[in-house]
């Protein structure tokens, strides 16, 4: 495809770095959005997306490394090379490693665990659905061949170079539809964010929604390298995505405990209501005539009052 974006002599700039860069400010965006819908501070919210950040590429290289790591093993100078560098690694890993960050950093800044999540489960899916075009550049994460018509074919050597793509192959595209599946997941998410009874269920269903669709799309993968487990038989993102689901079902038992949010005061829809409503609370509210003799106040008790 395209995997370099332009270059200025020696240098050259990928095109995954800067969908990547779009890919983080959007997330950072829907973050301070909701956050603010949430109550929460956003100077808070940036520091910590900082951080998880960090966290999250570093967990996704780790994963990346055991996932592959008959290669790594037989390599072990790569594991710090320039290629794992600038590699994205594996989604999974950056999630856990930002789980259990978050969770500290949650606990010690005393923030609302549940809100905090609702919070950040949309981004990353938009965060995702866009840096998944940057992988379709690049050429990472391509699918096994096939013979139909909706097939992609990769002609860059220099694809080839970085990710292991074949070339001159048609192949599925898993990075377009892992992308759409990511930006619809979002679309859902927003969705139902005004909608949620409980804190929590946003990131639920999060959860339960990529990890189904990761498991059906890694039938489609072609790449070697993101690990398998079980002699073949799954590969290490079905596996956690299986594990993910568990863990879904067991939030959800957990939330259906907390008490449900307190819906704010309806407001009725239509004008004529509207007046009904008024004119009732006018009536409701006035004093009747023997109210207003009980309660209006004698000269010479407001006198004595005074004094």
């Amino acid at each position: 495809m395209h995997p370099i974006l332009f270059s200025v002599g020696s240098f050259h700039f990928p095109t995954y770095g800067a969908v990547m860069v779009l890919a983080i400010l959007a997330a950072l965006c829907t973050i301070v959005r909701l956050g603010r819908r949430e109550g929460l501070d956003s100077g808070l919210l940036l520091d910590f997306s900082t951080w998880l950040l960090l966290v999250a590429l570093v967990g996704a290289k780790v994963l990346m490394v055991i996932s592959d790591w008959g290669y790594y093993r037989r390599c072990p100078g790569e594991i710090l090379s320039w290629n794992t560098l600038v590699a994205g690694g594996a989604f999974y890993g950056g999630l856990i490693a930002a789980l259990l960050f978050a969770a500290w950093y949650i606990r010690l800044h005393h923030l609302p665990f549940w809100k905090v999540v609702d919070v950040y489960a949309p981004a990353v899916s938009l965060g995702l659905g866009i840096g998944r075009i940057g992988c379709f550049a690049a050429g990472c994460c391509y699918g096994k061949p096939t013979t139909s018509a909706w097939g992609v074919v990769f002609t860059n050597p220099y694809a080839h170079e970085i990710s292991g793509v074949p070339l001159g192959i048609p192949l599925y595209p898993t990075q377009p539809i892992m992308s759409l599946a990511s930006l619809s997941i979002f679309a859902i998410l927003i969705w139902r964010y005004s909608k949620k009874s409980r804190d929590g269920e946003i990131f639920v269903l999060y959860l339960v929604l990529y990890a189904m669709t990761r498991y059906f799309i890694e039938f489609l993968r072609g790449d070697e390298d993101r690990g398998f487990v079980f002699h073949h038989l799954l590969s290490t993102s079905q596996f956690i995505a299986i594990l993910a689901l568990a863990t879904a079902v067991w939030m959800a038992l957990i939330l259906r405990r907390k008490p449900a949010r307190q819906p704010a005061p309806a407001v009725e829809a239509t004008e004529g209501k509207g007046r009904e409503s008024l004119k009732s609370k006018k009536v409701l509210d006035e004093p009747t005539p023997t109210a207003r003799v009980k309660s209006a106040p004698l000269p010479h008790v407001a006198r004595r009052g005074r004094n």
